[in-house]
């Protein structure tokens, strides 16, 4: 095979995986090598849409970090969790009910060739591709069939890293449990330990690394400061708000089936701005900006919200004249049915604030594209004639239904169903709005980091931090000669 790999283990889900392997991906590519990221199988309900269907938005990401086209071989399996026992199975872009019904243990026998397969395409292409693991490589009960973790490593002879976030303590303790634990062959392949997130004075950790290197064999090759305003979209879960500002209020409603919250990143960095997650009624009465972001279980969400009382709450925002933004499947649960005739989701009756019928279809749409707003109205109206990169992925195909005239009229925002106005209601299928600079300076007045300000500050991080040397050490063939700084 052409290209040399770099992997990036962790010692927990959290650690800094998908932010070091984005940090590599672009530091490579400004070495004028020809990089892909790769990571076997993810977990995340945050996808984009890329060549093929779809992908994990952490890889998507690390596509763009390293110059490189989106593939969905860059991320062949991608699992939505639906619920705490169930995931969607995405294959190669495409979803897979029949993988979905499979056991565990069997599915991942039956995908490994799919998952070597892919890498090694990669690998004939590239110069170097960046693979990123999952969770833990010492997840003992899970080795006999890893397709993600350092199986992968072992099939291209990958130099690896294990990262490790110091701010939870037991740093370690954690590095050094984990290599124990791997199988003498895999161990051979750690090249060096990450400290990420060290908060203090370096001179503290001695003789920490000195210690575990005289244990394991294994250096620290770096530490790593916590960097919380990096800009770089968090993989999954819901990240920290910003503190309360003196200016707009913003609440995203944080259902447990939330998708694609990593659309919202910008929102952190507007001077003023308070950011915060709805799961009361009264952080919605608060608020002078509600979102309904994306959702992988509609139904199952609006369930949750009226158990909550946050239908009533929704109604009376939109009741006060406050503005609203509703994505995807936010857009789906503002309408007045959703109907699944196919067995898709599910159905549901909607929270009735748009008058439009949803119905689920067996197909997904995925588009990728420039989209072109209609004029707006009221706090939307900056908006009006402006074009955004976005991306739709969804089942449910939306229409019109009948309008009550004493209600104020509902207008198109975007051609063809993709999003409708109803006074302050904005509600859009795309998701990607306010990933655009210039809608963040229509709306807030505020100039946004453009991704590849993003990916470029990453990578001057990793510059500053991990000696130039041993970066290209993990890519020259021989491994063992020195390659001066």
């Amino acid at each position: 095979m052409k290209g040399r790999a770099v992997m990036v283990c962790g010692t927990s889900s959290g650690a800094g995986k998908s932010f070091l392997a984005t940090a590599l991906a672009r530091w490579y590519a400004r070495q004028g090598l020809k990089v892909a990221p790769f990571k076997a199988q993810n977990m995340s309900n945050n996808a984009r849409v890329a060549a093929g269907g779809e992908m994990g938005s952490a890889q998507y990401l690390q596509a763009l970090a390293a110059r490189a086209v989106p593939d969905v071989r860059m991320n062949p399996i991608l699992l939505k969790p639906e619920r705490d026992t169930a995931s969607q199975v995405i294959l190669l872009g495409q979803r897979r009910d029949d993988l979905a019904r499979m056991e565990w243990r069997s599915r991942s026998r039956l995908l490994w060739p799919t998952v070597k397969g892919c890498l090694e395409e990669l690998l004939e292409s590239h110069d170097v591709v960046v693979i990123e693991g999952a969770g833990s490589p010492a997840e003992i009960n899970l080795q006999s069939t890893d397709i993600v973790n350092l199986r992968v490593a072992e099939t291209c002879g990958a130099a690896t890293l294990i990262i490790c976030d110091i701010d939870r303590g037991g740093a370690f303790a954690h590095l050094y449990g984990t290599v124990e634990l791997l199988p003498p062959g895999q161990r051979a392949l750690v090249r060096g330990f990450v400290l990420n997130k060290f908060r203090g004075d370096e001179r503290l950790l001695a003789p920490g690394p000195q210690r575990l290197e005289e244990l394991t064999g294994i250096p620290t090759v770096a530490v790593l400061p916590m960097w919380r305003d990096h800009g770089l979209p968090e993989e999954d879960g819901v990240y920290d708000a910003r503190p309360s500002g003196s200016g707009l209020s913003i609440s995203v409603l944080a259902y447990p089936y939330i998708s694609n919250l990593d659309e919202f990143t910008p929102l952190r960095n507007i001077p003023g701005v308070s950011l915060s997650w709805a799961r009361e009624p009264q952080t919605v009465a608060s608020a002078d900006l509600l979102v309904l972001p994306g959702s992988k279980h509609v139904a199952a969400d609006l369930d949750w919200l009226r158990g909550r009382g946050l239908d009533a709450a929704i109604a009376a925002h939109v009741a006060a004249g406050k503005p609203v933004l509703a994505i995807c499947g936010g857009l789906q649960m503002l309408g007045e049915r959703l109907d699944d005739p196919h067995g898709v989701e599910g159905g549901a009756v909607g929270l009735g604030l748009m008058p439009y019928r949803t119905e689920f279809l067996p197909s997904k749409t995925y588009r990728h594209g420039r989209y072109s707003l209609s004029e707006l109205q009221g706090f939307w109206g900056p908006l009006s004639g402006l074009d955004f990169d976005g991306y739709e992925i969804h089942h449910g195909v939306t229409a019109a239904a009948a309008q009550h005239p004493a209600l104020p009229a509902m207008r198109p925002a975007l051609p063809a169903d993709g999003g409708w106005q109803r006074g302050q209601l904005l509600a859009l299928y795309p998701h990607g709005l306010l990933e655009s600079p210039q809608v963040i300076k229509a709306l807030f007045g505020s100039e946004a980091r453009t991704l590849d300000d993003v990916m470029e500050g990453l990578a001057d991080f990793v510059d500053e931090r991990l000696a130039r040397h041993t970066l290209l050490s993990y890519v020259d063939p021989k491994w063992r000669i020195k390659i001066s700084p």
